[in-house]
């Protein structure tokens, strides 16, 4: 498939053939699982204190004779603790039960517990060439609710790595017909619930991915702009492809991003590694 390198000031320079990472069938369910995995690698594991609940000293004897202890007394066999006497007569409260006030949990869960989820080398790479796929097409990137310009897909111009400047990248998305996406992706929504107290207080839209060459001045001008991702083309994942796990993300690449796709032969079986 060819497509059109267009410059910042939308005219079209030449064409290109896409890499043959880009012909790979679509497999949504491939790469929720790719994204799946990538998420359980950035969960923090918790649990309970071992000792939660069982701090209290809750011992009480069912024998016969013994001093404080609970035979004949008509009460359940529940833990108890004292809280006072008078004589041989006790002032019992329930502890350490799981029904208890202030008793351990029954099944708290575990800090040891592994959440990290493994996917196999082809099948995360297989994933990823399915997420490329996906973002060539113009049907699937509009269920995500993208507003793309009419001349989607295209390639961005190597002159666009170049772009140091916040306000410039910004003038230069809206010349190519981005404009209504950068405003659709600037929305933020208060997120209900305990979030808000824990640093991530907006929910915010995912706007375009920005996938360049190399390490240039774009990864530190487009940052700022809501809603945009910039990434190297070797660090690209399916989560960034397909965020959420949903395919179809707006994705723009730069010729060098391609160049480097293409000479290096990424997110493909390597001949060392079929060796």
């Amino acid at each position: 498939m060819k497509l059109a390198i267009i410059t910042a000031t939308k005219q079209e320079t030449k064409k290109r053939d896409l890499p043959a990472q880009f012909s790979e069938p679509i497999r949504p369910d491939l790469v929720k699982r790719a994204v799946l995995a990538i998420q359980s690698h950035t969960r923090q594991p918790y649990g309970a204190s071992p000792g939660a609940g069982k701090r209290a000293s809750a011992k009480l004897s069912r024998r016969r004779r013994d001093y404080r202890g609970a035979y004949g007394l008509g009460i359940s066999r529940v833990p108890r603790k004292i809280m006072s006497r008078r004589g041989t007569r006790m002032s019992w409260v329930g502890a350490f039960a799981p029904g208890m006030r202030g008793g351990r949990r029954a099944h708290p869960p575990k800090a040891q517990k592994i959440w990290w989820e493994k996917i196999n080398i082809q099948e995360r790479r297989k994933a990823l060439r399915s997420a490329l796929s996906a973002t060539i097409l113009k049907d699937i990137v509009k269920q995500r609710n993208h507003v793309i310009p009419e001349l989607y897909p295209f390639i961005l111009d190597n002159s666009f790595e170049s772009i140091s400047k916040t306000k410039e990248i910004e003038a230069a998305l809206a010349s190519l017909g981005l404009a209504q996406e950068l405003q659709h992706a600037d929305y933020a929504k208060v997120r209900a619930g305990k979030g808000k107290m824990r640093g991530r207080k907006y929910r915010r839209r995912t706007g375009p991915l920005l996938v360049v060459g190399a390490d240039c001045n774009l990864l530190k001008s487009a940052r700022n702009v809501p809603g945009i991702d910039v990434v190297e083309v070797r660090h690209l994942n399916s989560e960034l492809l397909a965020p959420g796990g949903h395919i179809g993300r707006l994705t723009l690449f730069t010729e060098h991003a391609l160049d480097v796709m293409e000479k290096e032969q990424l997110f493909t079986m390597k001949p060392e590694v079929v060796k």
